[in-house]
């Protein structure tokens, strides 16, 4: 079984149609979505249709249920989010955001004997940071119960072992924090007992991006991360 995990669109449609474009030439099975299709890019509506459109699996992200309820709950108080959060609720369309509202909060699956959960943030919370070798992500590696815990929000890849489990963050689809402006998602192949992780990382048309957020009046900081990979706030 050949997954590919995507997450962290973000409103970012040049990316998304890229990547899956990508995923195709892979020949994978299926592709799991773990969420944040809205926020900071230009175009939120798009992006939810395309996911509805090839019927990936999907869960959903702390941004998506921030615009849903118009709240901070979910996502930091800072300048970028004041603009965005509330650009987004305005911009989407109900059923879009009926169809965010109906998304679970994680999906769990098995294959080759391989028990495998994924998650947004964590398995505790919706907006908690797994950082590489952070304490938080040994804390839930040792509690969690299932072989292979895939996950997202941070928006940089990486893959660890904790003893015989597995943690993956997949990184970020159209809001890169690498330090680079290209989009990165995983290949999880599981066969004969095994899991074997692919981080891939992919070029775009990120000026296309930028064109967008520039005419519908996105502020410059949101554009400064697309174009440079790095977090403004």
């Amino acid at each position: 079984m050949r997954i590919a995990v995507i997450s962290d669109i973000h409103g970012n449609l040049e990316a998304l149609k890229e990547a899956f474009s990508n995923i195709e030439k892979r020949k994978v099975d299926t592709v799991v979505c773990l969420g944040d299709l809205v926020g900071y890019g230009p175009y939120p509506n798009e992006v939810v249709e395309f996911i509805k459109e090839k019927h990936i699996l999907n869960i959903l992200g702390n941004y998506d249920a921030a615009v849903l309820e118009k709240k901070f709950n979910y996502i930091r108080d800072n300048k970028i989010n004041k603009f965005s959060m509330p650009w987004a609720a305005d911009e989407l369309k109900e059923e879009n955001k009926s169809y965010l509202k109906a998304l679970p909060e994680k999906i769990s699956l098995e294959f080759s004997h391989k028990k495998i959960c994924f998650v947004h943030g964590s398995t505790r919370s919706i907006n908690e940071y797994l950082k590489e070798g952070s304490r938080e992500a040994r804390e839930v590696m040792e509690s969690f119960t299932g072989d292979v815990l895939v996950c997202a929000h941070t928006h940089i890849p990486y893959e660890n072992n904790y003893g015989s489990k597995i943690l993956i963050n997949d990184g970020s689809i159209g809001k890169p924090k690498i330090g680079r402006p290209n989009g990165t998602y995983v290949i999880m192949d599981v066969r004969d007992g095994n899991v074997y992780a692919e981080l891939v990382e992919f070029t775009y048309d990120y000026e296309k991006t930028i064109s967008a957020m520039e005419k519908k009046g996105i502020i410059k900081a949101c554009i400064d991360n697309i174009r440079t990979g790095k977090e403004y706030v």
